[in-house]
């Protein structure tokens, strides 16, 4: 029995991983949980699984979660009530809780970078499903993995698919998780996008783009923020860089490929022009699991893939003029040093800022090469983590300061 922590326990991946824990008791148990605020989720959680240990990430909600739980009926209390922790602090003790086997890393953003690294210098292995912790501070989190001996098994559908596909291969037989060598073997990834929400709109109708449309995604139930990073394809560039630093290639032999069905969750190119495909519904509980289960696999009485019910698969290349973020996240990538930290940190911004319908659909990826454009990074050294705290810190502000400045072209109502 495995035992896990869950970092982000009331967001999308946290509550699913937490679902697969309860279906399968015989298997894990949960010894940690962060979350944010959602105090109501998160005690009905503790009273479900009765971990060791609870951390907030703001300290003020923790005088109400401790009332609470101390005035449960005897019928719905803990045998025994978790430590409590809150703040950064607290996130990084749950992260490297000793009684742990397994860290599921579901903290959306790069709120979830320092805990994650917490878990890595405690020598976790680390189900990850927060993408940041890569995009933003690859050349940080690589060399603590040499150094801890921790592993990071990708949690998200893409990810969890090529490192599927590579059981078997010399990769998998040396071990080379998440070290930056050079895949053995590997000569091409490509990675499947459904297109989110948009991929049947025409470009020139996301002008009319809303909130509401732009987070009603047709294939995957996700929060807010991935849902719309689908429909600007950022979430796509975003997992070219993650994909970088998790298996060694260069960015050149990282395709994109949009596959509607979402059935192929992505596919490898070997040197010998083999290519192998990782199938199934899509539905993140899958890439979870074996996230969680890894090196094992998990009998489920889960829907079964048919593929004469699925009746066709399709593919094409993504439209680079209706999906510009693509683009931009290539050209970090390739820039390296602090400029995917600056990336995902202006869209992390841009996003927050759509949702709150603050700027347009059509302004994410504008703003987000305003910042990338105003950014001078120094190449003379590999960052360090504060250099990406403080870039992440400055991309925030450059986008927030670039919507301030153009607020009579970038309001929502500008293209109404």
């Amino acid at each position: 029995m495995k035992a896990i922590s869950v970092l982000g326990s009331t967001g999308s991946i946290g509550t699913q991983t937490l679902e697969i824990a309860q279906e399968f008791p015989e298997e894990f148990t949960v010894v940690a949980l962060t979350a944010g605020k959602n105090l109501d989720l998160l005690i009905e959680q503790i009273k479900q699984h009765e971990p060791e240990l609870v951390a907030l990430a703001d300290e003020i909600h923790l005088p109400e979660l401790k009332e609470r739980l101390e005035i449960l009926p005897p019928k719905d209390k803990p045998k025994n009530l978790p430590q409590l922790v809150a703040g950064n602090e607290g996130l990084q003790t749950a992260a490297a809780w000793s009684n742990s086997d397994l860290v599921v890393t579901g903290i959306v953003g790069c709120a979830g970078l320092l805990p994650t690294l917490a878990a890595i210098k405690a020598g976790k292995d680390i189900a990850l499903a927060n993408k940041e912790t890569l995009i933003a501070a690859g050349p940080v989190v690589l060399p603590e993995l040499k150094r801890s001996g921790s592993r990071l098994l990708p949690a998200d559908s893409e990810h969890s698919a090529i490192f599927q596909c590579l059981q078997g291969t010399p990769w998998a037989e040396n071990a080379r998780l998440s070290t930056g060598i050079p895949t053995p073997g590997l000569r091409n990834i490509q990675l499947t996008a459904s297109g989110g929400a948009f991929r049947d709109w025409g470009a020139e109708d996301l002008k009319n783009a809303t909130v509401k449309d732009a987070t009603s995604h047709p294939n995957w139930s996700m929060g807010k923020k991935i849902t719309v990073d689908s429909a600007t394809l950022m979430n796509k560039g975003l997992e070219v860089i993650e994909a970088h630093y998790l298996f060694g290639l260069d960015y050149d032999n990282i395709e994109i490929v949009v596959h509607p069905q979402s059935i192929i969750h992505s596919m490898i190119e070997l040197a010998d022009s083999s290519v192998l495909a990782q199938m199934g519904w899509p539905d993140m509980k899958l890439p979870i699991l074996y996230a969680m289960s890894w090196p094992e696999r998990v009998e489920t009485p889960w829907k079964r893939l048919n593929l004469s019910e699925v009746g066709q698969l399709t593919f094409n290349k993504p439209n680079t003029t209706k999906y510009p973020c693509m683009e931009l996240a290539y050209a970090a990538g390739k820039a390296g040093g602090t400029m995917p930290a600056v990336l995902n940190a202006a869209n992390e911004e841009a996003v927050a800022l759509f949702l709150k319908e603050k700027i347009h659909f059509l302004n994410i990826p504008k703003v987000i090469e305003a910042a990338c454009e105003n950014h001078k990074p120094d190449f003379s050294s590999s960052p360090k983590l504060d250099d990406v705290i403080d870039v992440d810190i400055w991309a925030r502000k450059a986008v927030r300061a670039e919507v301030q400045k153009n607020s009579s072209q970038i309001t929502m109502a500008s293209y109404n």
